[in-house]
């Protein structure tokens, strides 16, 4: 039998409302990434991409289909084995950071650094992201740029197996984009976590191992790509 992917998914369908109301938003999708991998997913808004990455997640439950992270099918997870399951796997980098105005640098990414089992030290992380100077201020006192970065040290404090990031340069300018996604192709190299990046931003397929496009709830692009170019020749 040939072994899974680490992210394997089949034949997954979402709709939302009833009736004549009711819309089907993801119809069948089935991809495998493998340990590792960046994987970008594009599509034009109301694709599905969001519902995509929140079942993924553990966030929406699948009308149909299996998610399998590893050997463990997500879809059939109870509500606490779901809640254990992203603090033991899951990072979420978000577009708008969603940081805790009122703690520190610091004090941000350690909030997750207590949720994970082998959490990776945070004055690492700190310096690795560039924010050690700043690990005193608050994400008022910082620019955009590096508040994304602080939202990356608090996905990735935890260790993460998975990490998944939603349009996590889609407000930032495009200088500090790409430094956001150098740092995301160092994390990779350096970390090894597998990374689902869903984005508009067509660039980013240059850097990423896998591709998908969503249109109209279904796969229109499943590729690899075997041309990777280094995030910080990438032009937009």
């Amino acid at each position: 039998m040939a072994q899974r992917a680490f992210l394997s998914i089949r034949d997954l369908t979402k709709s939302y409302g009833d009736g004549e109301a009711r819309t089907q938003v993801l119809k069948g999708i089935s991809t495998d990434i493998e340990h590792g991998e960046i994987c970008v997913l594009f599509g034009p808004s109301g694709s599905g991409k969001s519902t995509f990455l929140n079942m993924v997640g553990g966030l929406e439950p699948a009308d149909s289909g299996s998610i399998y992270v590893g050997d463990t099918d997500i879809c059939q997870l109870r509500d606490r084995e779901l809640v254990e399951y992203r603090r033991r796997e899951l990072g979420f980098i978000f577009q708008f950071y969603n940081l805790v105005p009122d703690l520190t640098v610091r004090e941000n990414i350690e909030v997750c650094q207590y949720l994970s089992r082998n959490p990776l030290p945070v004055d690492d992380l700190l310096n690795s992201l560039g924010l050690w100077e700043h690990r005193g201020k608050f994400p008022n006192q910082i620019s955009g740029g590096q508040q994304q970065r602080c939202a990356i040290g608090r996905a990735l404090v935890k260790n993460p197996s998975l990490l998944l990031c939603d349009e996590p340069t889609g407000a930032l300018d495009y200088h500090t984009s790409k430094e956001i996604l150098e740092l995301m192709e160092r994390v990779n190299r350096e970390y090894h976590s597998t990374m689902v990046i869903v984005t508009h931003n067509d660039a980013i397929r240059h850097m990423s191992h896998h591709i998908l496009r969503l249109r109209d709830g279904a796969l229109s692009e499943d590729v690899l790509n075997d041309q990777l170019l280094p995030a910080a020749e990438l032009t937009w």
